[in-house]
């Protein structure tokens, strides 16, 4: 009798344990809706980004040259030095180029004054030759007038036809010798006049010279053309420089690019013009890939990226940020935002709200990254999806939850 009412005792226990579970299993649990986050099914592009490090540069240098062959007088920015458009950074000796351009100044009152007396020259050659001009057709008028006198003695038998055949002939040679007159006096005239251009030309010339000279003085006191970081200066104080000469090397820093680099094995991925964003904390910055360098280092291949956003208030010189390569992509994909409280970062199943309620749904999922997941079945767009704060473990047991608003 003992045995069989242990028997019925375990008999009954275990039916209670039984329902108690089915019924622990069947039954919704509720959870607060402040204690949850929503999400809404959207479309948009999901990435499978491939993952890479990079480093933040500044996108340009400045290079500062010599314009003229001079001597380091003294220093005044050291590499590494911060400077703002206008900074003096190093004055160069600039006494050689003060005496060229008195000797210019010098030269140039010389060829101006010559060029007043060409001037001079010039008006008083013209009237000379203006004068002989006239002399010349003065005589030719008076050689006619003789002949006209002469033909009328001819007729009265008061003179010879010989005469009269002279005087034509002296008629014919003063025309000739006006005619060569003008000649003469046309080729002297362009004479003074290429004269007068090419003391001109070399005024211009000289003061062009001057000009660049002074200029030149100007930048003996050599001064940073934009924000940056002082990276190089070329030659020690003291020491002479060339023209044309790099003087000093600043970064400039109104806009930036990324070095990134990746292992070897995934270089096939890394080509340029592939789309790629750059993580800054809570921003995401959009680029292309651009130079990749064919020489491998340390087991990675390095690359250039150029941001669309290349003056982001975010990018800070040197500083270390992560890249996303866009491995691959779609558009127009079902997407949920991915947040921590997924916690393996590809949820099997979600909760679709509606009503109060909170129905699980299993689902299969794409494309993934710290961003948004890929939701390839089981839900549609529009869809609010609701994640306890304290993630979805709490949840794995539940077909339905009531959300208490």
């Amino acid at each position: 009798m003992k045995v069989k009412r242990k028997s019925a005792q375990f008999v009954w226990g275990l039916l209670c344990l039984t329902t108690s579970l089915s019924s622990c299993s069947n039954s919704p649990n509720t959870i607060e809706k402040n204690q949850c986050v929503i999400l809404t099914v959207e479309k948009g592009r999901v990435i499978n980004p491939l993952k890479a490090s990079g480093v933040v540069e500044p996108e340009s240098e400045v290079l500062v040259r010599c314009n003229y062959p001079s001597t380091i007088k003294k220093i005044i920015k050291e590499p590494g030095s911060s400077v703002q458009p206008g900074d003096l950074i190093l004055v160069l000796e600039d006494q050689q180029i003060k005496t060229d351009i008195e000797n210019i100044r010098d030269q140039l009152a010389l060829k101006k004054n010559s060029l007043e007396k060409n001037n001079l020259a010039e008006s008083s050659t013209k009237i000379d030759l203006k004068y002989n001009e006239e002399v010349k057709r003065l005589n030719i008028t008076s050689l006619k007038s003789q002949l006209s006198d002469e033909q009328q003695l001819l007729e009265v038998g008061g003179i010879s036809p010989a005469k009269i055949e002279k005087t034509k002939q002296e008629i014919a040679l003063a025309e000739k010798e006006l005619l060569t007159l003008k000649e003469k006096n046309g080729i002297r005239i362009k004479q003074l006049k290429a004269e007068e251009e090419g003391l001109l030309l070399g005024i211009e010339i000289q003061e062009k010279e001057l000009n660049e000279k002074i200029a030149g003085l100007e930048q003996m006191n050599v001064k940073s053309p934009s924000s940056g970081i002082v990276l190089a200066i070329s030659n020690k104080s003291g020491e002479k420089v060339s023209r044309d000469q790099v003087l000093v090397r600043i970064s400039d820093l109104s806009s930036f690019k990324i070095a990134g680099s990746i292992e070897e094995k995934l270089a096939d991925f890394v080509k340029t013009g592939t789309q790629i964003y750059a993580i800054l904390e809570d921003t995401k910055l959009y680029g292309h890939i651009g130079i990749v360098s064919p020489i491998v280092e340390n087991g990675k291949i390095q690359f250039n990226i150029h941001l669309e956003e290349s003056s982001h208030p975010k990018l800070i010189p040197h500083q270390n940020i992560e890249i996303w390569i866009a491995k691959n992509f779609k558009e127009n994909a079902l997407r949920i935002k991915n947040i921590p409280q997924f916690d393996k970062g590809k949820p099997e199943f979600l909760f679709v709200y509606k009503d109060g309620k909170a129905l699980k749904n299993r689902i299969a999922t794409g494309y993934t990254n710290t961003d948004y997941i890929e939701v390839t079945e089981g839900v549609k767009e529009g869809d609010q999806i609701i994640v306890p704060l304290a993630g979805y473990h709490q949840l794995k047991n539940s077909e339905e939850i009531t959300v208490k608003e």
